[in-house]
Order: C-alpha cells, then sequence, then structure tokens
C-alpha cells in the first residue's frame, strides 16, 4: 500500500512539475510576445513623430534664407528613419510573429526610403535649376508613405492583434493616424504649391501676395522661325519639330512662381491646348517657353491662336497676359 500511495505521489508531483514547467514557458513566451508587442508599437510612434516633424517643415514659412535649415532638418529627419529600421531588426522576435516582423521592417524601410527621396529632392525643387525634376520626386517620395501606411494597416497590424489575440493579451497602443497626414499631400499640384511657398517664403500666408507689385508679361511670340504679331495675320509652314516659343518678362517687384504659360491652338471642342510652366522667375527676369505643336492644324485657313500667361496672386494688371494671332498654315 506504501509503495502505491508513494508512486500516485511521484505521478502527482511529476504532474506538477510538467505544469509547472509548461505555465513558465507560456508565460515566458507571452512576456516575449508582449515585449515585441510593445517595442514594435514604440517604433511605429517614433517613426508617426518623425512625419509629424516632416509634414511640419513643409507646411512652414520657408524662404530663401531658409534652404539650409531645411536641409539640415532632412538630413536630421532622414539619419532617424535609417535608425528605427535597425533598432527594429535587433528586437527579439517571437515565431508567432515573424510574418508580422518581416512587414514592420518594410514599413520603416519604405519610410526611409521615402524620407531620403525628400532629403534629395527638395532642395532641388526649391533651387534655380531642374525644379521641376525636384518636386516630381517629391510626388514618389507620398507615394510610398503611402505604400508605408497601406502595409502597416492591412499587413503588419492584422497580424500583430491575431498573435495577442490568441493568446489573449492586450493589443498595444499603435499610432491612429498614418505616415502620410492627409491624401491632398498625393495632389501634385497641392506639392507644387507647397515648394512654392517655401521657396518664396510664403508658405502659411493662406496664399496672400507678398508685398510690392506682382505681374508678368508676353514679351513675344514666335512660331518657328516666324514672329507673330498680336492681331495679324501669317503664314507659318508646317514641319515636323513646330513649337512655340514664348518669352515671358517679369514686370513687378516679385520672385514670381509656377508660372503657367498656354497655348490654344484653334477654338472650341477641336482646340488644341498645350501649357508648361515657368518654374520661377525673378523680377525684371524675361524667360523663355519652348510648346510644340503637337497636332497638325487644317492648312490653306486662318487659324486663330490665343497665347495666355496665367496671372499669379497679387497681379492686379492683367491686359498684357493674353495675345491673339492668326495663322495660315501651309505645307
Amino acid at each position: 500500500m506504501r509503495r502505491v500511495i508513494a508512486g500516485v505521489g511521484l505521478g502527482v508531483l511529476a504532474l506538477l512539475l510538467i505544469f509547472g514547467v509548461r505555465g513558465c514557458l507560456n508565460s515566458r513566451a507571452n512576456s516575449a510576445l508582449e515585449s515585441y508587442a510593445t517595442d514594435s508599437a514604440a517604433l511605429l510612434q517614433e517613426s508617426k513623430d518623425g512625419g509629424v516633424q516632416l509634414f511640419d517643415l513643409l507646411q512652414s514659412a520657408g524662404g530663401s534664407d531658409q534652404v539650409v535649415n531645411i536641409t539640415t532638418a532632412l538630413n536630421a529627419y532622414s539619419v532617424e528613419a535609417g535608425s528605427l529600421v535597425e533598432r527594429a531588426g535587433d528586437l527579439d522576435v517571437p515565431d508567432e510573429v515573424a510574418d508580422a516582423q518581416a512587414d514592420l521592417l518594410e514599413v520603416l524601410e519604405l519610410r526611409r526610403d521615402g524620407l531620403r527621396v525628400v532629403r534629395d529632392s527638395l532642395p532641388q525643387a526649391l533651387g534655380d535649376q531642374d525644379r521641376r525634376q525636384g518636386t516630381d520626386r517629391l510626388d514618389d517620395a507620398m507615394q510610398i508613405f503611402l505604400a508605408s501606411d497601406t502595409l502597416d494597416s492591412v499587413r503588419f497590424r492584422p497580424q500583430l492583434r491575431a498573435a495577442l489575440e490568441a493568446e489573449k493579451l492586450r493589443e498595444p497602443r499603435l499610432p491612429t493616424e498614418g505616415f502620410l497626414p492627409d491624401v491632398e499631400w498625393l495632389d501634385a499640384a497641392f506639392i507644387a504649391d507647397r515648394v512654392n511657398g517655401l521657396k518664396s517664403g510664403e508658405a502659411g500666408t493662406d496664399g496672400e501676395a507678398a508685398p510690392g507689385l506682382h505681374g508678368n508679361g508676353i514679351a513675344s511670340v514666335s512660331l518657328g522661325d516666324t514672329a507673330l504679331t498680336p492681331g495679324a495675320s501669317a503664314s507659318v509652314q508646317l514641319t515636323e519639330d513646330l513649337a512655340f516659343d514664348v518669352q515671358v518678362q517679369n514686370q513687378g517687384e516679385n520672385t514670381e512662381n509656377d508660372v503657367k504659360v498656354t497655348v490654344t491652338v484653334g477654338q472650341g471642342d477641336d482646340a488644341n491646348v498645350q501649357e508648361d510652366p515657368i518654374d520661377t522667375i525673378a523680377a525684371g527676369e524675361m524667360l523663355g517657353v519652348t510648346i510644340p505643336l503637337t497636332e497638325q492644324p487644317p492648312t490653306g485657313q486662318s487659324v486663330p491662336i490665343t497665347v495666355e500667361v496665367e496671372p499669379v496672386p497679387g497681379e492686379e494688371k492683367t491686359d498684357n497676359n493674353i495675345q491673339e494671332f492668326s495663322v495660315i498654315f501651309t505645307r
């Protein structure tokens, strides 16, 4: 009987040891999962905070004297974003969230890459050469930020949430908003306005023009080798590379940005409308815009042509912004 009792006691003790060890292992696994969830949420919050700083900078007052400060800040944001990727790679990752970890890394890598694009392209967009190329690259960066937000919301968070719910663990506090603060940043025209505001120092002024005289005028228009005279008719031979050359002069006291030049060949629904902006034009400066004739107009008859320079904010005199011509195209 004593042997039986001893055997039962040993069996019970063994079971207690097994359940105790299993409980310890489960507790340790849950603790590791909770730590991972907390650490990954902290990294995403730091990333979001960096995004807030970036977009606050993009909407700041700006000005030509702030370009160096803006560049320095962008360098710092880029370095910090790279640091977040490295820290995410050093996390202790439980097996249950291995896939979520891969997505977290990609989210942070996308934001790092997007910030590098902004860092490299914004100074170009604020400069005097190839500004449009720099602005176009900013459009690309916003798409990268959007991709990071999408991956975060549809891949990383659901996988982390499922792993925590399976162990009846609480989800940590994650950023309630994505890195990209608003869909308006996906609009190329909106980005161009922000860049122009940063360059001119007029960002944050609700679109109000800077003090002083504003205005541009059309100095001359030619089509190929033929100079066009407003209100007069000209004969122009059609060639393969025929293009308009529009000379625009800044007749005000302020540098103007994103000045749109439009050429309309014909009229009504059949009109061919082409436009090209001047990125920046200083006070008193004259710049030319080349706009190709992309569609063949009718020949042997008078074709109306209108050239227009879009008025800039604060421009009061606009009678020299539009010129009309008549051209007879020949072969």
